[in-house]
């Protein structure tokens, strides 16, 4: 029973952690635990399936996570490109020509 009793705190933290979002480092952390109990054993059928599921939403929040960061990352990095290159953010080649030739 005390197996039992676990799995339903377990289910009712997981409701409660998907209706607020969790950071990186606490989806990282919560899967770590995850890992852990599942490879430790010793857990019915029905506590391990509910820690797998578990553990597949804390991976693909992980995953958004970082997919975010890199893409952030990208921008900045494209942004700051530009900048070297000296054209201004949101200029391509070619744009803004025509106004260089009436200063000349």
């Amino acid at each position: 029973m005390a197996g039992m009793s676990r799995v339903a705190l377990s289910l009712s933290g997981m409701t409660q952690t998907q209706e607020s979002p969790l950071s990186y480092e606490q989806a990282r952390g919560e899967l770590v635990e995850v890992v852990q109990r599942l490879e430790a054993g010793g857990s019915t059928l029905e506590e391990s399936l509910a820690l797998w599921e578990r553990g597949e939403a804390l991976a693909r929040i992980c995953r958004e996570w970082l997919e975010g960061a890199r893409a952030r990352l990208d921008a900045a990095l494209e942004g700051a490109g530009k900048e070297a290159d000296g054209e201004p953010e949101g200029t391509g080649p070619g744009e803004g020509d025509e106004a260089d030739s009436d200063n000349v």
